[in-house]
């Protein structure tokens, strides 16, 4: 694998990074890609003109003093009709951005690359869920820092920020710290067609159940881990860094970071994870959690899906870990989420559910009892005023290779308007989630940031020191360390260290 940092010439590569607006929407305009600045479409061409500039900030919802100066400052020799179609705009705005993000990467103008690729994301997302998604102030590369630095103050944790850009001849890894300038280094020796092959290789054999008892996920893992995570090893361990938090692209959003194999250990052997939109669009403020209630949720029977058994014993065993309320089934509803949520202001919310991450807002949703709880209604919902620190959703599932349901999942704390959400990226059977949850709870008692305590439950999973008996007359009960001497006689206790078990299971959004 060949590997460069930003201080070594390149050739300028400025294709697209990313899904275009009409890509996200379904819509049928076709965006000429971009190699160079001076090779923009008609379209962008009528930037050049101040009126054409006006008519694209009324399409996208925005003012003339709104567009980024790249787009202000675009130069074309040609003249066009600035009337432009929304979808046209969007997609317009985004190739720009990508191709803008590649050339600045190709220049070694990293901090100028990190600028288009926060603003990028606020667009697609923007356009993802069809309303402005900003929520905080632009982050640059040094405010990105200074959060870092107070949150080590904080917390002790050190985190770093990662973005992974999969160019269509080229890989470029992004890392910030607290310390230094942004690091840089252009894999050359891994392309976004081999990347993307071997994230759908892994997802595909750590979840085939007839696999749950081999090693067969560790060829795609190792391979992910040699290109996501090894051009940046050295900096990482000589930085002391704790946490990453991913910014990826798309098509990389939904891979199971996890499981990253490194030959001898998982990624989260050595780490704990988050996965972010971007900086930008991620509440990086810290507020411990204890002290905090919990309000628990879910369902164990279902009227057209498959029954979830673990469910009862899942909410009161958490209920007994964190002070809180648990309902179940005909007391999970739309109207009771919302009577208890402003009856107890939860810190934590928990639904334990069927949820599915679609193609699109509308087609994503949570099942309550009596109805759907879809993607696109939850912000109505007001969870950030008072705000939820950590919004749970231990049974969903996104669409495998659609790259607009990884909008939605990547995209769901600012969609919900919570800092933190865990879930998770399959349907993890009844006796995972069961184990998982369980214990995620008791560790996040004891640890100041959620990702980690995330990190040693699943740690916990890999090591056989959770399990689960399922008993043939009394269901599913969680145990911690029971050893087969002691599981009995009319019990199966349960292996859950294969990665099918734990590592679907994500933090989204802030991992402090």
């Amino acid at each position: 694998m060949r590997i460069e940092n930003n201080s070594t010439p390149t050739i300028s590569n400025n294709r697209a990074i990313g899904p275009t607006a009409s890509d996200i929407s379904g819509g049928s305009s076709q965006t000429t890609r971009l190699e160079t600045h001076n090779n923009l479409p008609n379209n962008l061409a009528a930037l050049t003109d101040n009126s054409a500039k006006t008519t694209l900030a009324t399409n996208l919802k925005l003012n003339n003093n709104n567009l980024p100066d790249f787009i202000k400052n675009s130069n074309t020799n040609n003249t066009s009709n600035p009337s432009l179609s929304i979808a046209q705009s969007s997609d317009s705005l985004i190739t720009l951005a990508r191709a803008d993000a590649g050339s600045s990467l190709d220049s070694g103008d990293v901090d100028i690359a990190v600028d288009r690729i926060e603003w990028l994301a606020e667009k697609v997302f923007s356009d993802y869920f069809g309303f402005d998604v900003s929520r905080f102030s632009p982050k640059s590369v040094q405010s990105s820092r200074d959060t870092l630095a107070a949150i080590e103050a904080q917390t002790g944790n050190r985190s770093a920020i990662i973005y992974a850009l999969a160019r269509p001849d080229q890989l470029d890894l992004i890392l910030i710290t607290a310390s230094g300038k942004a690091f840089h280094r252009a894999v050359r020796d891994t392309n976004r067609q081999a990347l993307m092959e071997a994230a759908a290789e892994l997802r595909s054999e750590i979840t085939n159940p007839r696999k749950h008892k081999t090693t067969s996920y560790l060829p795609s893992a190792q391979k992910l881990y040699r290109s996501l995570i090894a051009p940046l090893e050295d900096e990482l361990k000589k930085q002391q860094i704790n946490t990453l938090m991913f910014s990826l692209d798309y098509g990389l959003k939904t891979v199971p970071l996890a499981a990253l194999h490194d030959g001898k250990q998982f990624l989260i052997e050595n780490y704990s994870i988050s996965t972010i939109p971007s900086v930008s669009l991620t509440d990086t403020r810290y507020q411990a959690l204890a002290g905090g209630r919990l309000l628990a949720m879910g369902a164990s029977v279902f009227a057209n899906k498959d029954p979830l058994p673990g469910v009862p014993t899942e909410l009161r065993n958490i209920t007994a870990e964190w002070p809180g309320k648990y309902f179940l089934n005909e007391s999970f509803t739309l109207n009771n989420l919302k009577s208890q949520r402003a009856a107890i202001a939860p810190r934590i919310i928990h639904l334990a559910t069927h949820g599915e991450f679609r193609a699109g807002p509308t087609n994503s949703y949570i099942q309550l009892w009596d109805s759907q709880l879809l993607l696109s209604q939850i912000r109505h919902l007001g969870l950030k005023n008072p705000p939820v620190e950590l919004l749970v959703l231990s049974a969903c599932r996104t669409a495998v290779g659609d790259e607009k349901a990884e909008l939605g999942f990547a995209g769901f704390a600012l969609q919900a308007g919570v800092k933190s959400v865990l879930a998770s990226l399959w349907y993890v059977s009844d006796e995972g989630s069961l184990a998982l949850m369980t214990d995620f709870y008791s560790q996040l008692q004891n640890s100041k940031v959620k990702a980690e305590a995330l990190r040693q439950t699943q740690i916990n999973m890999i090591r056989g020191k959770l399990n689960v008996q399922s008993d043939r007359t009394r269901g599913l009960n969680f145990v911690a360390g029971n050893s087969p001497s002691e599981t009995p006689n009319n019990s199966e206790n349960l292996n859950l260290s294969h990665p099918y078990y734990w590592s679907g299971f994500t933090t989204i959004g802030s991992p402090w």
